[in-house]
């Protein structure tokens, strides 16, 4: 079998799927109590659609482009969605170990809201950090990119059977998306441990373990603590 080195033809991925990924993120945000924010309701979503907006302007349908510019916007607005959930979280462990708790149903579902962004936030960091982020992963030659974040399966499927090695990364070019960061994201938040995809470098290990820890205390101890307060 020869090899195909398009890879996803160089068009770059398309802008729309990340786009609803931050706008998914946002409104799970501007949708928490009162309780668990610590600044206007619209002020952290505002700036994030600022930057969105910024980002599309430089990308509008599909991520061929990179600006210094537009990579301190791109991680500035994943670090701004996940410093916020970061401080929901707080101030939701907070509220939960209060002595008294007024509506535990609430917290319930600001449970669920932050644990969904979580799953988010640590996606959109996945994919803007393996490699050099999504547009370097579809518009440089392979041999130019940064060391791998992640080996994902079809890193090393190029030796198996033939149906299976046609879509690998050495013989098709393959190359991951925002979907496949999403989920490893997921699976790591229900797992609380990588599964089919390994974290190579000290910093992917570092998000994966701050990523699970925090899907352990939601899942965990805000769950059943919320739990308790039903019964």
């Amino acid at each position: 079998m020869t090899a195909n080195p398009p890879r996803q033809g160089r068009r770059g991925e398309a802008r729309l799927p990340a786009s609803l990924a931050v706008l998914a993120a946002i409104a799970l945000y501007a949708l928490l109590p009162e309780t668990l924010l610590v600044l206007p309701r619209l002020l952290i979503p505002a700036l994030g659609l600022l930057l969105l907006v910024a980002l599309v302007v430089v990308n509008p349908r599909r991520l061929t482009r990179q600006t210094r510019l537009s990579r301190v916007a791109s991680l500035a607005l994943v670090a701004l969605i996940g410093l916020a959930n970061a401080v929901a979280l707080v101030m939701l462990l907070r509220a939960l170990l209060a002595s008294e708790v007024q509506d535990g149903r609430a917290l319930l579902v600001a449970a669920l809201q932050v644990w969904l962004t979580n799953v988010i936030v640590f996606g959109l960091a996945f994919w803007e950090l393996d490699r050099g982020g999504p547009v370097v992963r579809t518009q440089k030659p392979r041999e130019q990119l940064s060391p791998a974040d992640f080996r994902f399966s079809q890193d090393e499927n190029h030796d198996t059977v033939s149906e299976v090695a046609a879509g690998s990364s050495k013989l098709a070019g393959w190359v991951p998306a925002l979907h496949d960061y999403l989920y490893v994201s997921l699976t790591n938040s229900t797992a609380f441990s990588p599964t089919d995809t390994m974290p190579l470098t000290g910093r992917a290990k570092l998000l994966m373990g701050l990523e699970c820890t925090s899907a352990l205390i939601v899942s965990i101890l805000v769950i059943s603590r919320g739990i308790g307060i039903l019964q």
